[in-house]
């Protein structure tokens, strides 16, 4: 991640957050990036990822998720994430922490200094239910994380349009 996602000044800030960082999160954050091109508020709008733990910190995305995510249309290679840990001060950069699934969004309130910043935490999904993780499932159940994921975004979108551009 570049230097300029995390400045605060340069817009509104969206980090989605799993367990390790090289599968759901980087899935969830080229939907969304994709989305904010095709919305055209690319330029209003940062867009990063982590992990709840450093298991694979510096590491590319898992290339079963960058198969699936390729599959799909989307233009990624394993060398545009590198996998890093979620750190309480990034609560500061962030106008909006994404979860993955509810234990992930307990470990960030947790994680976080203050209750304004505890609030900052949702997750992807609307209907309150965890994208599951495929870490340990086969390329269908990448493909299906993805699909999961694509369904999620537009609340997502709708919420961060609303945030963005007011």
């Amino acid at each position: 991640m570049t230097d300029a996602r995390d400045d605060r000044a340069a817009g509104y800030g969206v980090c989605f957050v799993c367990t390790g960082n090289i599968c759901r999160s980087p899935m969830a954050e080229a939907v969304l990036r994709a989305r904010l091109v095709e919305e055209g508020l690319a330029d209003r709008v940062r867009v990063a990822s982590a992990g709840t733990g450093g298991w694979h910190a510096d590491e590319p995305a898992d290339p079963r998720a960058t198969a699936a995510l390729r599959a799909a249309g989307y233009d990624v290679a394993p060398e545009d994430h590198v996998a890093r840990r979620f750190e309480p001060a990034w609560f500061a950069r962030y106008d909006l922490v994404v979860a993955l699934d509810r234990g992930h969004a307990r470990a960030l309130r947790r994680l976080a200094p203050t209750p304004a910043a505890a609030a900052r935490v949702r997750l992807l999904r609307a209907d309150g239910l965890d994208v599951p993780d495929p870490y340990y499932g086969d390329d269908g159940d990448f493909a299906e994380c993805l699909n999961i994921i694509e369904d999620a975004v537009p609340g997502l979108l709708d919420a961060i349009r609303q945030e963005a551009t007011a």
